[in-house]
């Protein structure tokens, strides 16, 4: 396991294979991409784009189907289940890394998931949260982002092999 930082991404090293995770961004623990779109002033807060991080889409491999339990708009709480996605290796539920208000459904990746193995940094976001001026507070730096998929990945790497438990 490695990690490469530079000004304009990062590398993590997931046994052979290297994902690199844009700097510009912010991630939450459950693996998704944040990118602040529209700065919130004052009292308003802001609105938020969420991905799927690169570490995600190698676990997950070739996304095939999306479905989201709730529509645009509606409030969710942190955690909360919003959907599923399943794949070459995996079904998983989705939750939402932050409270706030979905705003926004990426209707191409709805119907054309491979996006988000395509493109995850780019057309393959998912949803889109306006969120309170204080609700962004979860989500990680990169760097923070970097020491979380260290951990991360020796989880992974157990379960993978059958050792979740120890």
């Amino acid at each position: 396991m490695s990690d490469t930082r530079s000004t304009e991404s990062f590398t993590f090293a997931m046994g052979e294979f290297e994902a690199t995770f844009p700097r510009d961004r912010h991630y939450a623990k459950n693996h998704m991409w944040a990118q602040c779109i529209e700065p919130g002033s004052g009292s308003k807060g802001s609105t938020w784009r969420f991905g799927l991080s690169a570490y995600a889409v190698r676990l997950l491999q070739d996304v095939y189907f999306l479905d989201w339990e709730v529509e645009a708009p509606s409030a969710v709480e942190h955690r909360q289940m919003i959907g599923a996605i399943e794949s070459k290796k995996a079904e998983s539920d989705l939750y939402a890394p932050v409270a706030g208000t979905l705003s926004a459904i990426n209707e191409h990746v709805l119907s054309d998931p491979s996006l988000i193995n395509a493109d995850p940094y780019g057309a393959g976001w998912m949803i889109e949260l306006d969120v309170a001026p204080d609700g962004s507070g979860v989500l990680l730096s990169p760097d923070q982002y970097a020491d979380h998929l260290t951990e991360a990945w020796k989880v992974a790497q157990r379960t993978i092999k059958g050792q979740a438990n120890f």
